[in-house]
């Protein structure tokens, strides 16, 4: 209970901070489909079912998560069945104890690069999905800035985020999530003077309502499950609801870049 209070504060005071950052830290912030995660979260009857919420984000920062939650409502913040739960690499957050006691208290789990699909922190974030919470995840698994990737686009998404869906008791609420110009705000590489975040910037966070993605996964589940979890197709069941994940992300990116260019 006192972990449970410790916990509570720490993601609230984080998600004031990020609230007060995007409200005065920045030009302007642009929000689309806020309602959408929102009133998933609220859903009492799909927590009570053991239904999870898995948010699925590209990464374009090292401060991605948490400043974009500085748009939830305040009251999410203090609330474990409205606050996110995520995955944090150790060679980057946990790089020593009292960073590893402060992210865990903010609702991070320590993810380990190289550690694969079935570690600790895949398994942990299984747990919260079975029960009913919100884990968000950046399946590109690492930040993605020209520096990193001069060729552009997404980097392959990980299996991890197939596992997460195959071995839920249910299969959870999938909402796919595009953000731009927090790379602006931190960019790489991480040197002076971009060792803190940048004022002025402008952002967009984009959630995006995709029944026709939650059908197709949801599909590929239930095969895999009635044909009785074989052990040949569990790998490439992974792969092709990763894949179609990812397909949904792009064409949220491409919708949003298509409204941005003039006619």
């Amino acid at each position: 209970m006192v972990y449970q209070r410790i916990s509570s504060c720490t993601v609230g005071a984080v998600g004031l901070l990020c609230k007060a950052f995007l409200r005065w830290g920045c030009k302007d912030v642009k929000v689309e489909g806020l309602e959408v995660l929102t009133k998933a979260l609220e859903d009492k009857s799909r927590r009570e079912q053991g239904r999870g919420v898995l948010t699925v984000c590209n990464h374009v920062s090292v401060l991605d998560d948490p400043i974009i939650w500085g748009i939830m409502p305040t009251n999410t913040y203090f609330n474990p069945n409205l606050s996110r739960w995520t995955l944090g690499a150790s060679d980057i957050i946990f790089t020593n104890p009292l960073y590893g006691v402060f992210f865990r208290a903010g609702q991070v789990f320590e993810t380990f690069r190289g550690g694969g699909i079935h570690q600790a922190a895949v398994d942990d974030a299984i747990k919260k999905l079975d029960e009913g919470r919100w884990v968000h995840i950046f399946p590109e698994g690492k930040i993605n800035q020209p520096c990193f990737n001069p060729a552009g686009g997404l980097f392959p998404f990980k299996w991890g985020m197939g596992r997460m869906i195959m071995e839920a008791k249910s299969t959870p609420v999938i909402i796919p999530m595009w953000i731009t110009g927090t790379d602006q705000v931190m960019p790489e590489p991480r040197q002076f003077p971009n060792k803190f975040p940048l004022p002025g910037k402008r952002l967009s966070i984009t959630i995006c309502h995709d029944p026709k993605l939650n059908d197709v996964v949801g599909e590929m589940r239930s095969g895999w499950l009635a044909r009785g979890q074989l052990a040949g197709e569990t790998a490439d069941t992974r792969s092709l609801i990763t894949a179609r994940i990812q397909d949904s992300v792009v064409a949220l990116r491409n919708r949003l870049e298509s409204k941005s260019v003039p006619a």
